[in-house]
């Protein structure tokens, strides 16, 4: 998965992330709202971002295929559908799974993780939860393999039908580390392949291997005779370089040879991927002599759009016979930048002397590239479908499951959240978005560095309460627009976590009464977030201008996620004495 992840463990520990995700076939509770609750009528989410701004021309098609925070992308293939899954970390539910038929226009079908029984995020940062699943599709079944960081480990699932219900988790404690693979081989044989702590003292930081175990399929569980969980990769392509963070294995067989290929030099600007092959899995892999396959670490980062750290590739052939990869990037505005969170890419493999290429040497990952060349019926996807692209996402709490797109944090208690009247109703938490507990916060991922983003609510009428917008990275970096009842009046207010440290940017008074709509706006542009909001059929007025938004960023935040953008409703202290800054 990700290879900071061992530096930067102890500080993504101490963060949340602004929003979560809800089982997809969850039913919405219709029982009338607590007391202590806010009502949204409606949530919208537009980016505008320039890369995305001309139309594609015939036969392109757009990169990043996936856009916002979908990283660690793994795909498999049944006939002419094409199922594709990401970390999520500490959001649930976990998972997310797309489904494509051509490579390029994908659908959030729903999450593989749906259940309290299947994943356990209590108390976790939002860095930590589920890292680098892989899925594969075998003999008619569906398997999802992944780690459980600092809640259980490595385990595996299973699903007839990749929209679910997905298996209970067979959980693999000889496996260690983090990024399991497994890998059917064409004689029987099923492996597991994934990123470890070498034998003995680390020659140095960032130095880790790759192992592989033979898994018994009819029994379920992993071989431990000699020979299995045996180095495979020791360091990287080349243990002399001090190569670090190798990770993200996966294992093809492609002709007579066994591909290994795998992440190496973390997941930053040094990102890269490599690759091995063998012809027989007892035999030593032997790296390419002209890896990696995938880098954009030796370009000007200064040029324009850049697309930077690229890596944890997983590849998949059509059934035409062609082969492509998916893989993460990011899209930095500046200093490596970026709140959009690692998203992912597709692009070609071509052959050179029986080693694949994604990218040669010096060539930057093209934003419009030729489509694959894939004969199927396509079904049209509606606006509201887009992963990737300009495009406007609307819910307006009509439905009685919630959309798959909104992402809850560190769990599946649902019953602070109630639908009625074509109206969402969120209990007012205990918690804050710097609490390690479940809180009333409910987002959508930021896919774009332009964006606008609104809601509209009713006042509440209780006093002890706020609700409105946040822009969150984690516990310690957010932002939070909301409004409380104080009085005869109402407060408006604008609060920063910038690093742990609350700084309160604005307050307002506003006249109003209880159930007046009201509209909170926020918007977006790469490192600058503005704050404004609109009375029923009143003008609208600007709260903060041009807030730093980089706090949002990776670059600042650490940890792997991209900005969470959506609704949180919490308690508020009796008195609020907060100077303004």
């Amino acid at each position: 998965m990700t290879s900071l992840f061992f530096r930067t463990c102890l500080l993504a520990a101490s963060f949340p992330l602004l929003l979560a995700c809800q089982p997809n076939s969850a039913e919405l509770d219709k029982n009338p709202k607590t007391p202590a609750s806010v009502s949204f009528n409606w949530f919208e989410y537009q980016g505008n971002d320039e890369i995305f701004a001309q139309p594609l021309a015939q036969g392109q098609y757009q990169n990043p295929i996936v856009a916002g925070f979908y990283p660690d992308p793994s795909i498999t293939r049944k006939g002419e559908d094409y199922y594709m899954v990401h970390s999520s970390f500490s959001y649930a539910p976990g998972v997310p799974i797309l489904h494509s038929r051509d490579l390029v226009n994908w659908q959030l079908v729903g999450h593989i993780l749906t259940q309290p029984t299947q994943l356990k995020l209590d108390g976790l940062g939002v860095s930590r939860g589920i890292f680098a699943p892989t899925l594969r599709y075998h003999d008619g079944l569906f398997y999802m393999i992944t780690t459980a960081v600092d809640s259980g480990g490595n385990f595996l699932v299973t699903a007839t039908d990749p929209a679910g219900p997905w298996s209970e988790p067979l959980w693999l404690p000889e496996i260690g580390g983090i990024d399991p693979d497994i890998f059917f081989d064409d004689d029987g044989k099923v492996y597991i392949a994934h990123n470890d702590a070498p034998d003995g003292e680390p020659l140095y930081e960032g130095h880790r291997v790759i192992r592989l175990w033979e898994f018994d399929l009819a029994t379920n569980t992993v071989v431990t005779s000699e020979g299995s969980g045996r180095v495979i990769v020791n360091g990287g392509v080349n243990i002399a370089d001090k190569p670090v963070w190798i990770e993200g294995p996966h294992i093809y067989k492609i002709n007579s040879w066994y591909y290994l290929t795998c992440a190496e030099g973390g997941t930053s600007v040094n990102h890269s991927q490599v690759v091995f092959r063998t012809k027989n899995l007892s035999e030593p892999f032997v790296p390419y002599a002209n890896n990696p396959i995938l880098s954009q670490r030796d370009l000007d980062p200064t040029r324009l759009n850049p697309v930077t750290s690229t890596g944890h590739a997983d590849f998949i052939q059509t059934a035409e016979g062609d082969w492509w990869s998916v893989f993460l990037a990011t899209r930095p505005y500046g200093d490596n930048f970026y709140n959009t969170g690692r998203e992912t890419y597709l692009l070609p493999i071509t052959w050179q002397d029986e080693w694949p290429v994604i990218l040669p040497k010096g060539q930057e990952v093209p934003y419009r590239q030729i489509k694959p060349e894939i004969n199927v019926e396509l079904t049209q996807l509606s606006a509201t479908d887009a992963l990737t692209g300009n495009f406007i996402w609307r819910d307006e709490f009509n439905q009685q499951n919630i959309d798959p797109r909104w992402n809850f944090l560190r769990g599946f208690e649902r019953s602070w959240l109630q639908v009625a009247n074509d109206k969402l109703d969120m209990q007012a938490s205990e918690f804050d978005l710097s609490s390690l507990q479940q809180t009333s916060f409910m987002g959508h991922r930021q896919q774009h560095g332009r964006f606008s983003l609104s809601t509209s609510l009713n006042l509440p009428a209780q006093q002890g309460i706020s609700g409105g917008l946040t822009a969150l990275q984690n516990s310690a970096f957010y932002y939070y627009f909301a409004v409380q009842k104080q009085q005869d009046n109402y407060r408006l207010f604008v609060q920063q976590v910038n690093n742990g440290q609350l700084s309160l940017l604005a307050e307002t008074v506003i006249k109003a009464q209880a159930g007046q709509e009201l509209t909170l706006l926020v918007n977006g542009d790469k490192g600058h977030i503005s704050f404004s909001y609109k009375l029923a059929d009143g003008e609208q007025v600007e709260v903060v201008s041009n807030a730093d938004a980089t706090l949002l960023s990776t670059e600042r935040a650490g940890g792997f996620v991209g900005a969470m953008l959506g609704l949180h409703v919490r308690n508020e202290p009796s008195s609020n004495n907060k100077q303004v800054d």
